[in-house]
């Protein structure tokens, strides 16, 4: 019982400090991000302010006939309905925002929970059916994602099986093998998309690789989103095959993440089985430097054996 008891003392003792260390890093972590995108961003924001307000003093000073609150509601305006997915193009607007395939790319963006956040349904039945919608389909999302994955694993594990069986060295075929299926994943899932992303948006690689790994990653940050530039006519089979590629890579992507966190469980797993052991071996030295010392007892028997007569019995 007290052994029990013992133990399970030192298991707490050694998640705390794991856990605290944990939270630190995390936290730290976020504070380097927030005081990276400080310093790149702020400049670029407060600069683009100061620009807005120029330009806006110089429209009113260009033409007296305007007045400052007109101004400020049509700006408003122009900026509800851009949000909405209406642009002005001469005496007409663009539409197409809201038909069946831009509907479908928008469900497939709300079941992902990736949320760009440049559309958005307006009317309160479409909000409440978007609920509903979301509330029974992200959890449907996340199982078919989960049945991807270990499609991909198991795949991965066959090629693996069979390659050590021809070479006869199963840990090297099962290196080879991963390492072959996280390349080819880059290359389908980040890599190559970036050069469609650029003939059809017009984006450079950069912005097209950068598009990838946020909507992957479902971060959808809504800066840069396919099919959304009114001066472009897109093919109908882009957004389909955008939202294929969403899923598939969302799949792979998780399974690194996942190889990702169980590397660095390992990692913690093997320091603290290192720093237990160095303790248990000190301790070992110890107990063995005591078990070594002689006692006061043995000191002095021995002292008498010595001291005693040779014929004495």
């Amino acid at each position: 019982m007290c052994g029990a008891q013992g133990d399970a003392a030192a298991g707490r003792r050694w998640r705390l400090p794991g856990t605290l260390l944990l939270l630190l890093a995390y936290v730290g972590y976020v504070l380097l991000g927030s005081a990276a995108f400080w310093a790149l961003e702020g400049p670029a924001e407060r600069h683009s302010a100061q620009q807005l307000l120029q330009d806006k003093w110089e429209l009113l000073g260009n033409y007296t006939c305007l007045r400052g609150p007109a101004l400020e509601r049509l700006i408003q305006g122009i900026i509800k309905a851009y949000k909405s997915g209406l642009t002005l193009q001469g005496n007409s607007t663009s539409l197409g925002r809201w038909d069946f395939v831009g509907s479908f790319f928008f469900s497939i963006s709300a079941i992902t929970t990736i949320g760009y956040g440049n559309l958005s349904p307006n009317t309160v039945s479409a909000q409440i059916f978007c609920i509903f919608f979301a509330l029974f389909g992200i959890p449907l999302n996340l199982i078919l994602l989960n049945r991807i994955g270990q499609l991909m694993l198991s795949g991965v594990q066959r090629c693996a099986k069979r390659l050590g069986e021809k070479l006869h060295w199963q840990e090297a075929a099962t290196i080879l093998t991963r390492t072959c299926a996280l390349v080819t994943g880059l290359l389908l899932f980040l890599l190559l998309p970036p050069f469609l992303f650029s003939v059809i948006e017009g984006w450079t690689y950069e912005e097209g690789f950068y598009y990838s790994f946020v909507t992957l990653s479902t971060i959808g940050f809504g800066d840069y989103v396919i099919g959304m530039n009114p001066d472009l006519t897109y093919p109908s089979w882009y957004k389909n095959l955008v939202s294929v590629w969403i899923l598939f890579g969302m799949a792979w992507l998780a399974l690194v993440i996942n190889l990702c966190i169980t590397l660095l469980e390992n990692s913690s797993d093997l320091c603290q089985c290192g720093k237990k052991k160095s303790k248990e071996l000190e301790q070992e030295l110890m107990d063995g430097n005591k078990n070594s010392t002689p006692r006061p007892d043995d000191v002095e028997n021995c002292s008498s054996k010595d001291t005693k007569p040779e014929g004495a019995n």
